[in-house]
């Protein structure tokens, strides 16, 4: 009997030590799981193959235009900059190509992306709503990957990702602020894509340095799972948005009132660093250009001068807008017009053919009737084009 009271006493006095002990080891087992799972992560980094994983064109419809809102909460959008997580939520990627379409890719700035606008206001809904075909028969249509922030690079980049789609015919709309070499490697969707954004330098011998400090290195510890928990959580709420996008058609906040664009100008003759009579070339991309016409390679490319914001104001003697003065703006297209005829580009200036009054909140973007009446515009052009194509 006593032996049993003392078997049962050292039982329960070492119960506590075992509990602890227990624990410990749980909490120790807990932490290298951890730690092995954060460190092969790290090792196979799988966002770009989890940007492919997603419930557009399936469970929801593909977006028109690529996902980009500085307000996520009010506009059922975000930024981010996984090319294959953009691409996986347009219309683009809903299907293979119908072998009865003609595809045509828009390329451009917030203007072509549509913004202040309703989707179904944008400049390639309009180009959809005139309903094209080819002599062949082939019902056109057209795609918008437009995205915000001037920057030829930032086209090249979106381009070199979309020719995996397939277009036949690209329109590639640009504006004097894209051209400047300092403006090519701002916009962060290149800085947080370095490594294409590096090969498309190389591949193409670009003006632009590979080492520029701007590019958005990914330190080990960003990584891991800790690391990674904003693009983790970004590639979730892209997907969690697109129901809410789908339910309401709501892909921007629109405010109800903004800042129209300027109509009395400043007196300045700068344009960034340079001063007047004459535009050093040598500080252009039109090598970008070049560039984007030889990775398109058989593809047809038109490249566009969009349509701008001529001032009335006060110094409108010197500028045309906020963004140009008149003689840096007079010789950029004096120098687009003689690299087109000089390199055989399809080039079309269409700078002026819009009206102030259909200018919003900037001297590039368009109001929806500036966008209807620039897509009524280019349909003849674009028809031309299309129909000589097929005749050759």
């Amino acid at each position: 009997m006593k032996s049993s009271q003392s078997l049962t006493s050292d039982t329960t006095a070492a119960s506590p030590v075992a509990s602890w002990r227990f624990l410990r080891n749980v909490v120790i087992k807990g932490l290298v799981l951890f730690c092995l799972a954060n460190l092969l992560f790290a090792a196979w980094y799988p966002l770009d193959e989890l940007g492919k994983i997603t419930a557009y064109n399936s469970l929801f419809p593909g977006r028109q235009r690529l996902p980009y809102g500085d307000h996520p909460e009010r506009a059922y959008n975000l930024s981010l900059y996984n090319l294959n997580a953009m691409f996986a939520s347009h219309e683009l990627s809903a299907r293979a190509k119908p072998a009865n379409e003609y595809r045509v890719i828009l390329l451009g700035d917030s203007a072509t992306w549509g913004f202040l606008l309703p989707v179904e206001h944008t400049l390639s809904a309009y180009l959809n709503q005139e309903a094209l075909t080819t002599a062949s028969g082939k019902q056109m249509r057209f795609y918008n990957l437009g995205y915000p922030v001037m920057s030829l690079t930032k086209d090249l980049l979106l381009l070199s990702y979309a020719m995996r789609y397939k277009p036949d015919l690209i329109i590639w709309l640009v504006t004097l602020e894209s051209f400047p070499i300092d403006k090519q490697l701002y916009p962060p969707l290149v800085q947080n894509n370095p490594a294409q954004a590096r090969q498309l330098i190389r591949t193409y011998q670009l003006n632009l340095d590979v080492n520029d400090p701007s590019f958005q290195e990914t330190a080990f510890w960003q990584r891991t799972l800790i690391g990674a928990r904003r693009p983790l959580a970004d590639l979730i709420r892209l997907q969690l948005y697109g129901v809410l996008w789908a339910a309401t058609g709501v892909d921007q906040d629109i405010p109800r009132n903004y800042t129209p664009r300027m109509e009395d100008l400043p007196p300045d003759l700068n344009f960034h660093e340079f001063k007047p009579p004459t535009l050093p070339a040598s500080q252009l991309a039109f090598d970008v250009l070049g560039a984007g016409i030889r990775l398109a390679g058989d593809v047809p490319i038109l490249l566009v001068n969009e349509p701008m914001f001529i001032s009335q104001g006060k110094n409108s003697d010197l500028r045309y807008n906020f963004y140009y003065p008149r003689w840096a703006y007079d010789d950029y297209r004096i120098m687009m017009t003689d690299a087109s005829a000089r390199r055989g580009w399809r080039y079309l200036d269409a700078w002026d053919i819009i009206p102030g009054s259909e200018f919003t909140n900037s001297a590039v973007h368009l109001s929806a009737a500036g966008n209807q009446q620039f897509a009524e515009y280019l349909t003849p052009n674009i028809q031309q084009i299309v129909h000589s194509l097929e005749a050759q």
